[in-house]
Parts: C-alpha cells; sequence; structure tokens
C-alpha cells in the first residue's frame, strides 16, 4: 500500500480492527446461510503527509450503486443542512444567477432547502435509489459517480459553480487527487467550496474508532485536508468547528486565483492540532489503546445485564454501528435485536453480527430494560426520541466517547 495523497510507502499502523463485512451491507433473511465477505479494517498514517488513511479494498461502486443511508431519517441532520444554507446564501449573495452543486447530495436533504430559496441547484448522487428520492422531493438529481470528465461534461452543461458543497463525501473516494481535481473542475474562478469532515482530531482524541469503516478511506485532520485541496490548486481560507458526527470541521477553500488569506480560524485549528501532537506521528498511537477500553467496558456492561436478566436492544443500524458491533464481538445474545426508523433496513440484519433490525415501535411493545445507542453522535436527538422509556424504568446508553447513560 502506498499512501493516495503523496505516495508514500512509509505508513504506519495506527488501529487494527480486525477484518469485518463492508458496514452498509444489511442482509436480508435470504442470505443468512450465505458466505459473507470480509476485508481488513487496519487505519494506517503516512509518515511523510500525515493523512491517515484505511487500504481501498471495496470500490464506492460496490456501496454506493444502492445505498442503505438517507440522510433524511435524521431530523438534526435536515436542520443542519438549512442553518447552513442559510448561511451561505447570506455569505456568499446566492441567488436566481447563480448555482449550486452538491456531490454525493443523498436524498435531498441540503438541496430542498435551496430550491426552496429560488437558487438553481444540481445533485450529483451515484445511488439510485435515494438519488430518486431526491428527484421525487423535486431536487434536480443526476445520478453519476463524480469525475473529472463528469465535471468537465456538467460544467459546460450547466456552467460554473458559485458554490460546491460536498458534505461527507471527501473521505469516501479512493481516487482523492482525481476526485479533488474534479471538484475544482466544477466550481467559477471566483467560486467556493465547502467540506464537510469528521475531524480526526476528536477521531483520535475521543477514540472514536466506529467512525472507521471501509467506505470511509481516509480521515482528515485540516492540515492533510489542506494539502489534499492544494493538490488541484483549491487553497482552505475559512474552516468551521461542528458538532455533527462527534466533531467535524466544514472547511471553506477557494481556487488559488480569488483565495484571501486564511482566517483567523484556520491559523488556530492547525496550532490545536499542533498542539494535541497531530502535525507528529507520536500523537495517533493512544488510539488503539482507547478503542480497546471502549470494547472492554462496553463488554462488561452487557455481560452483566444478561447475567442480571435484563433485556437489551439496540437503537439505530448506521455503519458506525457495525464497526462498533464487530468489533466488540457484540451479536444477538447480548443485544437482542435493534431498531431504525429508516424502511430500507428494516427486517434485514447487521453486517457480520447478524442482528435482527426492526421497526423502531417495537421497543415500547417489549419495552426493555435497556436499549442502547449506536448512533451516539445523534445524543440529543436520540434522548428526546426515546425519553418515553422512562415510563417503564427503561435505561437509555450511549457507548462513546466512553458508556454513559442519557441526560435526564
Amino acid at each position: 500500500m502506498r499512501c493516495r495523497l503523496c505516495s508514500s510507502n512509509r505508513l504506519l499502523g495506527i488501529l487494527d480492527l480486525g477484518a469485518t463485512p463492508p458496514c452498509e451491507k444489511f442482509l436480508t433473511a435470504d442470505e443468512l446461510d450465505c458466505p459473507e465477505p470480509t476485508y481488513p479494517l487496519h487505519l494506517r498514517l503516512c509518515e511523510d503527509c500525515l493523512l491517515l488513511q484505511i487500504p481501498a479494498l471495496i470500490t464506492p461502486e460496490d456501496t454506493f450503486t444502492e445505498y442503505a443511508y438517507y440522510s433524511s431519517f435524521s431530523d438534526t441532520w435536515v436542520e443542519h443542512a438549512r442553518r447552513f444554507v442559510d448561511d451561505a446564501v447570506a455569505r456568499l449573495g446566492l441567488d436566481e444567477h447563480t448555482l449550486v452543486i452538491e456531490v454525493a447530495s443523498n436524498d435531498g436533504y441540503l438541496l430542498q432547502h435551496v430550491v426552496a430559496a429560488g437558487i438553481p441547484c444540481l445533485g450529483i448522487e451515484p445511488s439510485h435509489n435515494v438519488g430518486a428520492a431526491a428527484r421525487a422531493r423535486g431536487v434536480p438529481t443526476m445520478t453519476e459517480f463524480l469525475d473529472e470528465q463528469l465535471a468537465a461534461s456538467t460544467c459546460a452543461e450547466y456552467g460554473a459553480a458559485t458554490l460546491v458543497v460536498a458534505n461527507n463525501v471527501y473521505a469516501h473516494i479512493p481516487d482523492l487527487i482525481g476526485f479533488t481535481r474534479a471538484l475544482r473542475a466544477l466550481v467559477a474562478d471566483d467560486g467556493w467550496v465547502s467540506i464537510e469532515v469528521h475531524h480526526a482530531m476528536n477521531l483520535v482524541a475521543l477514540g472514536q474508532f466506529d467512525t472507521v469503516y471501509h467506505e470511509h478511506f481516509q480521515y482528515y485532520t485540516l492540515l492533510s485536508a489542506a494539502r489534499a485541496l492544494a493538490t488541484a490548486g483549491l487553497a482552505v481560507v475559512d474552516v468551521e468547528s461542528l458538532p455533527t458526527h462527534g466533531g467535524s470541521i466544514r472547511i471553506w477553500a477557494r481556487p488559488d486565483v480569488a483565495a484571501d488569506q486564511p482566517s483567523p480560524r484556520v491559523r488556530a485549528l492547525l496550532s490545536a492540532e499542533e498542539q494535541a501532537g497531530l502535525h507528529d506521528t507520536a500523537g495517533y498511537l493512544h488510539l488503539a489503546g482507547l478503542a480497546q477500553s471502549v470494547r472492554h467496558e462496553l463488554l462488561r456492561f452487557l455481560l452483566d445485564c444478561r447475567d442480571q436478566g435484563k433485556t437489551v436492544v439496540g437503537y439505530g443500524a448506521p455503519g458506525k454501528g457495525n464497526t462498533l458491533l464487530n468489533y466488540c464481538g457484540i451479536r444477538s445474545d447480548l443485544l437482542e435485536y435493534t431498531v431504525d426508523r429508516n424502511p430500507y433496513k428494516q427486517g434485514r440484519f447487521t453486517p457480520g453480527t447478524r442482528i435482527p433490525i426492526l421497526d423502531p415501535r417495537q421497543i415500547a411493545k417489549d419495552r426493555p430494560d435497556v436499549v442502547l445507542a449506536l448512533p451516539w453522535n445523534l445524543e440529543p436527538e436520540i434522548t428526546e426520541q426515546l425519553r418515553y422509556i422512562t415510563e417503564w424504568g427503561g435505561e437509555l446508553m450511549f457507548p462513546l466517547p466512553r458508556l454513559h447513560p442519557a441526560a435526564a
């Protein structure tokens, strides 16, 4: 394996999570007796450019041609997108004469707000099923994987974009250099690119190992993201720290020809990363120990629940949850089932651990003693949704950053 950013062969093992199936390959009942392929899940750090990455053992086509994740099933995420659109309209002066393009636009969760504002827009979404949901919502969407050729033809047909949005996709692309060039080809010379990614500083500092899975090929600090964007002539000019996904960053970049000096927020965050040790290999070496601590604590809790005769079920079936379940070896003897609001997942089984996924209404029917929330990054939203379990004395638990109950 060579670094996909700088081609160095100096890759240092940081976290080995064993071998797991792809996190979004939910099984149907007919597939339970079939072989299930697994792939190593081993996080490495390039000692030269400091990009965190895993080998590209699956392709985006394997994962995203039909995809199980619909952004709009999270109320928090839809509201996050609405606020972003409102802010971007004010910040950039977006109107009926501008164009917004979102890459990996999913089911139209964000661009629906652009449409409502009367601003021309286009979604580029590779998944047939979620792209169809976006079009049904009235969001213009093409079903394609973005590459340099598609970027050139899109720009020729629609014109260059004032704003290109790439939320939670920059980690999903094994051809990092080619994808970055495609982003540059979509944006006007005086335009803007907005990218949201989970911040590797939180991954490392808080032991958020479950954000590592096969469709996430790389994991960014601001430093490594800026280095990647620079390969296509895009310069980071501003950054925002966000609470989403356990701690993310929103990077604002512009073509070199239009870029001003980086804002004070860029300089401050780079300094914070350096102080955390992330501009050197030594700052990453404790991650494996944090992951092991989470696994041991969670397994002790679930085993104690079983010994006490308590019923434990899950809430949510996110990709991160499948990394957690597989790494910890949790199966239906410890987690009877999980539930999910997404009808696509209901009636299926989690990859690897094969835990049934049911309708959320099953919790009220069964009145379990404990509910383990797998999308822990949505703690406020889930705490409110499941407040009713206190009626029978049920306890809501979150596994990360350390195992803890929901706030009263």
